[in-house]
C-alpha cells in the first residue's frame, strides 16, 4: 500500500532575517525534495538592519514529514513557523 502524501504550506517568520535566514535555508535544502514551490518577501522594504522576513514553502510529502519540516524550522532561534496541511 503507497504511503499517501499530501500537499501544504509552511509559513514562516524570521524575526530577523539577515542573522537567521542561513540556518533556515540550510533546512530547506535538507528538505528540498519536499518544497515544490518558494516565495519570500520582506514586509519591511526600506529595513535595512534587524528586517523581519516572510516566507512561504509549498510542500508535497506524508503529513509525517510536512510536521518534521515544520518542527525542524521552530527549532530554530528568532523564527516561528506555521503549516497547514490542505489535502486529507
Amino acid at each position: 500500500m503507497a504511503v499517501k502524501k499530501h500537499l501544504g504550506t509552511i509559513t514562516i517568520l524570521l524575526k530577523d532575517r539577515h542573522n537567521y535566514a542561513v540556518d533556515a535555508q540550510q533546512i530547506f535544502t535538507e528538505y528540498g525534495k519536499m518544497i515544490m514551490g518558494r516565495m519570500g518577501i520582506n514586509p519591511s522594504r526600506s529595513c535595512v538592519k534587524n528586517c523581519t522576513g516572510l516566507i512561504t514553502l509549498t510542500v508535497e510529502g506524508t503529513a509525517k514529514e510536512i510536521n518534521d519540516l515544520n518542527k525542524k524550522i521552530n527549532k530554530l532561534y528568532g523564527v516561528v513557523a506555521k503549516k497547514i496541511i490542505i489535502t486529507e
